[in-house]
């Protein structure tokens, strides 16, 4: 069993990497040029506003459009409907946290400096992209499907990561989805607090405190004699 879910993360992986604003289109509408792939990209990032700052029912597409600067029809060249383009930007927005955290995990040293990169990524990521809870958030309601791949990809990633470093002997081996989703819960919150709510600690500090938490746990220091 623990094989099995290995090679799912693995496999869950592999199709993240392969991911990206061209995969975003609806069935049969993928852009074929750089001009298209650009038009598309800034479709996503008007739409990320538009449902950022008025949510799922109050966004409209000529809203969208507006804000990209771009005609009606360039929006249908590319997206079936407005529940089409949401459900895009869930995926979109997920990939974009991937791809900002992932160079600093690969860059880690150990496990436990990866999970703080991560984290220190995250909240820098969140801070420029607070639209992201909101957009997240609704997915559970107006595309659950969505909502549930979100989380369930980010935290066999995690999961996968984790197992990997228990591999070469640097955390605890056992327990790697519990773990997981312990971590990205955590993670989650954070960004909410720091990232979009207040910034009162440097993404850095709040990744070094946690970091001490990952390692040592809740325990008190030890004395040292």
């Amino acid at each position: 069993m623990a094989i099995e879910r290995v090679g799912r993360a693995r496999n869950l992986e592999d199709l993240a990497a392969g991911t990206g604003a061209d995969s975003a289109a609806s069935a049969g509408k993928a852009p074929r040029t750089e001009r298209g792939r650009k038009t598309l990209r800034t479709i996503l990032d008007a739409a990320a506003v538009e449902f950022g700052e008025r949510g799922f029912h109050e966004a409209s597409i000529s809203g969208i459009t507006r804000r990209a600067g771009v005609a009606l029809g360039s929006f249908y060249t590319y997206f079936d409907s407005k529940d089409a383009v949401f459900r895009a930007l869930v995926r979109d927005m997920s990939d974009q946290v991937r791809d900002r955290v992932a160079p600093a995990i690969r860059a880690a040293p150990d496990q436990i400096a990866a999970e703080r990169a991560g984290l220190r990524e995250f909240i820098s990521f969140v801070r420029g992209h607070k639209e992201i809870y909101r957009i997240i958030d609704e997915a559970e309601f107006v595309d659950p499907e969505s909502f549930k791949l979100h989380y369930t990809t980010t935290a066999e990633r995690i999961a996968l990561r984790l197992q990997a470093g228990a591999a070469r002997g640097e955390i605890r081996e056992g327990g790697a989805e519990v773990h997981a989703w312990a971590i990205m819960g955590m993670n989650v919150f954070l960004g909410l607090r720091f990232g979009v709510w207040h910034q009162d600690m440097e993404p850095d500090a709040v990744a070094d405190i946690i970091a001490d938490l990952l390692e040592h746990g809740l325990l008190p220091s030890p004395i040292l004699s």
